[in-house]
């Protein structure tokens, strides 16, 4: 019966061929049959080689044939030189006299740091690795998605842009067909008419010739002449053919005009004012049925009199102690700014490069924050103190200033600054009447993507709406809100959609509107006690601040495809 150690040994082959082993070579480690134990001898003949039965075998390190001194196996390390060095390498060779280690010695550090290297990498790097591969199959089906949606929003969106177009032309191809059978209508009843004319005529000549040569006088006392009506019947159609002129400004607009039918598609470019919404208009916005307060803050203000949103978390906002406070949606206070003296704050806006701008209504000063501290940007003109400002998309200000005049009450109206310059001043109708009402209160700004300027005329309790070149558009009074008080609006915005958001102090709520100016809903089951102050974030959620508590809401009504 064969032993367990006969049995290792029929198991194993000859490392040099494939039968069965009987010695081994303990300075080679190699398995060899009989057979080729004398091959084994010749292939290493400068060697010396330790052959024993292979139940008698010894494991132990095989030291290397020296490069220098053949026949001489290594047997130490030259530290200095970093390589295997034979007996006679350290007595009279190139290693003389320099530091050595037993080649075991060293075999055992490299394997010692081959088996940290290994774990660290099966146990450390590969789960890590793995981690990531995951991760990044993910990412991959995730980047896939993405631009599979980006390219169908980008489809619904070239729909949604040729169709606005297609309903321009459209509306342009309707008018022209209209003005096309008037006025052919009118050319072929002419036309008719004067061909009618032309056979009477004729008839008449005819008729007349003979009355000529006629001695009946009864027959020629009867004669009537028709040329006056004749001569009076010719006269030059009025034809109603209207203009067909088109516009393009580079960056800005495409206008068109067909007679009194004029249409804009206007070219909206996004500012660092808006740096965290995507350009263009990557999603689709719409307005949600049940508006939400996703977030209530408390604030050291009360009242609360202005909110100017910082990207999409953050926003400044003053009340009636000349300190102006940054702060977080979280309400934790970034930054702080003191207005230069006991008075004179009422109005703050961020600039497209999200710097905070104030009035000094005591100054006459509209200021930019810089380090920490107002500087000057401008001084309204004499007698003019400004009171509240908005800062465009373009890099433009609008800044409600206020007169007192000899009526004993304030007049108001609206400058438009490009720096230092005044570009525009808003305070007349094209029949030369007063735009704003007299009156201390403010006039709250907002700017529409349209260009549209929309005041909330606190004096008059009325939205107005001008046109970029100051005309008079539409004025909104509450009423089709059907509201049991009066309507008071205060702080005013638009947002992606064109649409208008304004504060109502006395009925606490707010009235959304189209960028026509009809009403659209309002928002008055937000806890809306007193809302006064208002702006929009990046995320186009809405931040209401009150009059009569420290609190500011923010209410997301809008949501996104």
């Amino acid at each position: 019966m064969a032993t367990s150690d006969s049995w290792v040994q029929d198991s194993v082959t000859c490392d040099l061929c494939d039968n069965p082993t009987q010695q081994f070579c303990n300075s080679c480690q190699v398995s060899l049959c009989d057979t080729c134990v004398k091959k084994h001898r010749e292939d290493f003949s400068s060697l010396s080689h330790d052959i024993v039965p292979f139940l008698d075998r010894k494991i132990q390190l095989v030291c290397p044939e020296c490069k220098h001194h053949p026949g001489q196996r290594c047997k130490a390390n030259c530290l200095q030189c970093s390589v295997p060095v034979c007996f006679k390498c350290v007595i009279s060779g190139p290693h003389e006299k320099h530091n050595l280690e037993e080649l075991t010695k060293t075999h055992e550090k490299r394997t010692q740091r081959i088996a940290v290297d290994t774990d660290k990498i099966k146990f450390e790097l590969i789960p890590k690795y793995q981690g990531k591969n995951i991760t990044y199959e993910s990412s991959v089906s995730e980047t896939h998605t993405h631009f599979v949606d980006l390219l169908n929003k980008s489809k619904k969106l070239r729909q949604l842009w040729h169709q606005e177009v297609d309903n321009i032309f459209d509306k342009i191809d309707s008018i022209s067909q209209s003005h096309r059978k008037e006025n052919l209508n009118v050319l072929h009843t002419y036309h008719n008419k004067i061909k009618k004319l032309i056979f009477e005529m004729n008839k008449i000549v005819e008729q007349n010739e003979k009355l000529l040569k006629s001695k009946n006088f009864s027959e020629v006392n009867k004669y009537n002449s028709k040329l006056k009506e004749f001569r009076d019947f010719l006269h030059n159609v009025d034809l109603k053919l209207p203009s067909f002129n088109s516009k393009i400004e580079q960056g800005k607009e495409l206008s068109i005009e067909f007679g009194d039918y004029r249409a804009i598609l206007n070219q909206m470019l996004q500012t660092s004012l808006f740096a965290d919404f995507p350009p263009c208009i990557s999603r689709i916005w719409e307005q949600i049925d049940k508006v939400r307060v996703t977030t209530t803050i408390s604030t050291e203000y009360k009242p609360l009199l202005g909110v100017a949103c910082v990207g999409e978390a953050e926003a400044w906002i003053f009340g009636e102690n000349q300190t102006i406070t940054r702060i977080d949606i979280h309400g934790i206070v970034k930054n702080t700014v003191t207005n230069r003296g006991k008075t004179g704050l009422s109005g703050i806006s961020v600039t497209r490069e999200r710097e905070l701008m104030q009035c000094d209504r005591d100054r006459r000063t509209v200021n930019i924050v810089r380090n920490g501290m107002p500087e000057i940007c401008f001084t309204t003109p004499e007698d003019w103190s400004p009171k509240r400002l908005c800062c465009s998309r373009s890099g433009e200000i609008f800044v409600h200033v206020c007169k007192f005049n000899i009526r004993a009450k304030y007049t108001n109206k609206i400058i438009r600054y490009q720096g230092q310059s005044i570009q525009q001043e808003i305070c007349n109708d094209r029949h030369g009447n007063l735009i704003f009402k007299d009156g201390s209160d403010s006039l709250f700004i907002t700017e529409n993507n349209n260009e549209d300027i929309c005041v909330s005329d606190t004096n008059a309790n009325t939205v107005v709406v001008v046109d970029k070149w100051g005309r008079v558009q539409y004025s909104y009074d509450g009423i089709s809100a059907k509201k049991k008080g009066l309507f008071h609006p205060r702080g005013i915005v638009t947002d992606v959609l064109s649409n208008i958001i304004v504060a109502d102090i006395n009925n606490e709520c707010l009235h959304i509107l189209d960028h026509n100016g009809l009403f659209l809903r309002c928002i008055d089951d937000c806890k809306l006690e007193k809302p006064f102050a208002l702006s929009v974030d990046s995320d186009w959620r809405l931040w209401v601040g009150f009059s009569n508590s420290r609190k500011i809401r923010v209410i997301e009504y809008l949501k996104n495809e």
